[in-house]
């Protein structure tokens, strides 16, 4: 079955101030089944040189010039029965800005930031599958944690402009409407509300998935978006130097891949780029990944 084929790696990346956005949800639209699951390891890149303020977009990150991050990423979910699986995310995340000698001495400054960032659960449940023939409809509700695991950084000023994360602890609740035909072809669309603390505004994220899944080959394209619910604008009104607490909102495209390569163990691939925001960069990024399923 279809469900028991798709294996794909999400490549997470950082939320940030000035930084990128979250790549993708890591709640898709398939079950593992009892007993099965997948792990897998990937690597992401991805750098801005341009940013989404208010009221227009700006060249240049402020005082770091131009912005990089990269991210190891572990991936695993797991079916605990038909109709719940779990799903754990933990990046290692390396964040390196393009400042001057001069000005990282005149403002005492770094230009990296590495670290483990935030380990994230999340429990799926899905009670409802409909089949229509050629043709199945499945829902889904999620619920998730995502909290701090190492003691990075985050009030530190302008060098909090290559944080690794906003060192908040973030519940999410997400619903997923999955369309599936027995070709392969699907689309999903889901919706999640994210309540964060430590004063970071609470957001809604949306996604949207077309796609094709099968035995030998799984693909598809998304356009994600996420809008902050409180928060103030970078060097805007309200704004007091501390970056966690700003809005950020954004539009997100990609595309993701994926091919078994020998028994149980594929390759996936995936490039996205950051079409509108706030308060945020104007990223791109590709990655890779080793994904073993059992």
């Amino acid at each position: 079955m279809i469900k028991k084929q798709l294996l794909f790696i999400l490549a997470v990346t950082t939320f940030g101030y000035v930084n990128t956005a979250q790549a993708q949800s890591p709640i898709s639209g398939f079950m593992q089944g009892k007993g099965k699951g997948n792990v897998s390891i990937s690597f992401s890149s991805e750098k801005y040189d341009e940013v989404y303020f208010i009221p227009e977009k700006v060249d240049g990150v402020p005082v770091f010039n131009e912005t990089k991050i990269t991210s190891t990423s572990l991936y695993a979910t797991y079916g605990i029965s038909d109709q719940v699986d779990v799903v754990v995310v933990l990046p290692y995340v390396k964040a390196k800005g393009n400042a001057t000698q001069e000005v990282l001495t005149n403002l005492d400054l770094e230009n990296e930031r590495k670290g483990l960032q935030d380990v994230s659960v999340y429990v799926k449940y899905s009670p409802f599958n409909f089949n229509f023939g050629e043709s199945s409809l499945r829902l889904i509700g999620a619920i998730g944690l995502k909290t701090p695991l190492s003691d990075y950084k985050v009030e530190e000023g302008f060098q909090s402009i290559i944080a690794i994360g906003n060192r908040s602890t973030t519940v999410s609740t997400t619903g997923v409407a999955m369309f599936k035909m027995n070709s392969g072809a699907f689309a999903s669309g889901q919706i999640a509300g994210n309540f964060a603390s430590n004063d970071v505004p609470n957001s809604v994220t949306t996604e949207l998935k077309l796609g094709y899944a099968a035995k030998s080959f799984y693909g598809d394209a998304y356009v994600a978006n996420q809008k902050s619910t409180g928060g103030v604008d970078i060097f805007g009104e309200g704004f007091a130097g501390f970056f966690p607490i700003t809005k950020v909102n954004y539009t997100k495209i990609g595309v993701n891949l994926y091919a078994p390569i020998y028994k149980e163990l594929g390759v996936s691939v995936g490039a996205s780029t950051l079409v509108a925001g706030r308060n945020i960069g104007k990223s791109s990024g590709y990655y890779g990944g080793l994904v073993y399923k059992f």
